[in-house]
């Protein structure tokens, strides 16, 4: 989907009968590029059952594709409008690769956050100006990493990003929850149906219910609340890429 966030215009893009692992995929900055890691389970077919693709947003049709045959790793993060670092791991095979972008490999992310999504994730976080404050694990099989960002008139987002065998119905191991943290004591305040949330500009954006929604950022809290579009409507289509 091509989000025109001058407009909130939307555009469709392409499908995919498979598997997008959102957290280990990036766009490059000027929103040319998409770099993503996906798995359709086809292991005896020519994507090795799992890839990673740069693709010409908002399009999955692959310009340069790397199979992988496992989804240990893979994805990747762009270090620049036209260079990107591929979250190599176990290792790809270069199926067909392109002159349009090229890999950065003097670029190494700082810090281990193992060969799953965190392993981009959260780079791709930090990147664009989240802050890590805590890692609390209550057991080897749950723990959530602790991230915020300054909004604006006091307020703080906290994105609390989970990691966990046996998650709630509806979340997969990986999943976030969010909330609004305030100057004032015990100003918080609870945002549980956000699957996502950042700062477009001023103003605050967030996903929920198959939505999405931006807000003004007042001392109060968020006002001026819009839905910007409605997905829920929205069945496969076969759309063939213009390139």
């Amino acid at each position: 989907m091509l989000w025109d966030r001058r407009r909130d215009e939307f555009k469709l893009g392409q499908w995919l009968k498979g598997r997008i692992y959102e957290r280990r995929s990036d766009l490059s900055p000027d929103g040319k590029y998409a770099i993503y890691f996906a798995m359709n389970g086809k292991w005896s077919s020519e994507s090795q059952g799992s890839w990673t693709a740069i693709s010409r947003a908002p399009y999955l049709k692959a310009i340069a594709f790397f199979t992988k045959g496992d989804c240990w790793n893979g994805g990747g993060l762009w270090t620049g409008k036209n260079t990107y670092w591929l979250n190599d791991g176990y290792g790809h095979t270069v199926a067909h690769d392109t002159t349009a972008v090229r890999r950065d490999r003097g670029y190494e992310p700082s810090g281990n956050y193992g060969g799953e999504c965190p392993g981009v994730y959260y780079h791709r976080l930090l990147r664009d100006g989240w802050e890590l404050v805590d890692r609390i694990s209550t057991n080897k099989s749950k723990c959530k990493d602790i991230f915020q960002k300054r909004i604006g008139k006091g307020w703080t987002l906290r994105k609390i990003a989970h990691a966990e065998v046996g998650a709630p119905v509806g979340k997969s191991c990986y999943w976030d929850e969010h909330e609004l943290v305030g100057s004032g004591e015990n100003q918080i305040i609870h945002c549980p149906t956000w699957e996502w949330a950042d700062l477009d500009g001023k103003r605050l954006v967030w996903a929920a219910s198959g939505k999405l929604f931006a807000a003004e950022i007042q001392r109060g809290g968020i006002a001026a609340e819009v839905e910007l579009h409605d997905f829920n409507d929205m069945t496969f289509e076969a759309v063939k890429a213009p390139y």
